[in-house]
């Protein structure tokens, strides 16, 4: 079965993409966990260089991202680059605040010590119509 992206105003057929099968996807679904464990052992100030990349080639291609989304979707161009700013500016800020929000917090408790701490659980898999 192909997966059709259409330009909502005018109908036209902008790309065919074949579905995946069963096996494709799981080799995929591997691949990801086997990433998302090498990312859990990954220092906070690499990741941030991530994001801070991430937010960096948003805001180089947000006009080719622009036009992307005005195709793909019927968002005016202007509003496209709006989303793709807004888009690295989500990245700098987390590049910027995650070592903090992810920090161990001390809980009062009668036990000696009792913290909450935050651990990666693993791999997110969202379908999303946009």
């Amino acid at each position: 079965m192909a997966i059709e992206s259409l330009n909502p105003y005018t109908g036209q057929v902008l790309q065919r993409f074949s579905a995946l099968n069963a096996p494709a996807i799981e080799q995929i679904l591997a691949a990801a966990h086997a990433a998302a464990g090498a990312w859990r052992t990954t220092t906070f100030a690499a990741r941030a260089a991530v994001l801070r990349r991430a937010g960096a080639l948003l805001r180089e291609r947000q006009d080719e991202l622009a036009r992307l989304m005005a195709l793909e979707m019927g968002k005016p161009v202007r509003d496209g680059r709006a989303e793709a700013q807004k888009c690295a500016a989500c990245c700098d800020y987390y590049a910027t605040h995650a070592e903090a929000f992810l920090a161990d917090e001390d809980i009062q408790t009668d036990a000696g010590r009792s913290f909450l701490s935050y651990a990666p659980l693993g791999v997110v898999l969202a379908i999303m119509p946009w």
